[in-house]
């Protein structure tokens, strides 16, 4: 696992790159994501958005998706970098929140940068405590 540092200076970058792809012509947010599995192989996500709003892709689930149909496995997702330009804090949704906690690993890092203020740091855990869970049923 990385240090915060360490992860802003190698993936912001490649996060910021991403989100000038986004497809946000309803809220004017674009927004990148990266997520690092086994073995280093990073993974880019950006959101794409719909007029029928529930429908957008957060860039978190689609780096997250990316690693998937790469052939990454639960679990081997360590660390999930995420950007956006005008938010002090662009924490992950509800939904991210609950895909993260079942795809990475319980001690990976999730950092949110901007430009115009310092990163915030989670583990999964911390940024999501509680998650549902079929076996919790």
């Amino acid at each position: 696992m990385d240090s915060q540092r360490d992860l802003v200076e190698r993936l912001l970058p490649e996060a910021r790159q991403v989100s000038k792809r986004a497809w946000a012509p309803y809220s004017g947010v674009h927004v990148g994501a990266v997520a690092v599995g086994a073995g280093g192989a990073t993974y880019r996500g950006c959101n794409v958005e719909s007029a029928s709003y529930g429908l957008t892709q957060c860039a978190e689930r689609n780096a997250l998706a990316a690693a998937i149909a790469d052939g990454q496995k639960p679990g081997d997702i360590r660390d999930l970098l995420i950007f956006a330009s005008g938010f002090a804090v662009l924490s992950p949704c509800g939904a991210c929140r609950q895909v993260i906690s079942e795809l990475m690993s319980q001690d990976a890092v999730i950092v949110a940068c901007s430009d115009e203020h310092p990163p915030k740091t989670w583990t999964v855990p911390e940024l999501f405590p509680d998650p549902f869970s079929l076996d919790n049923a």
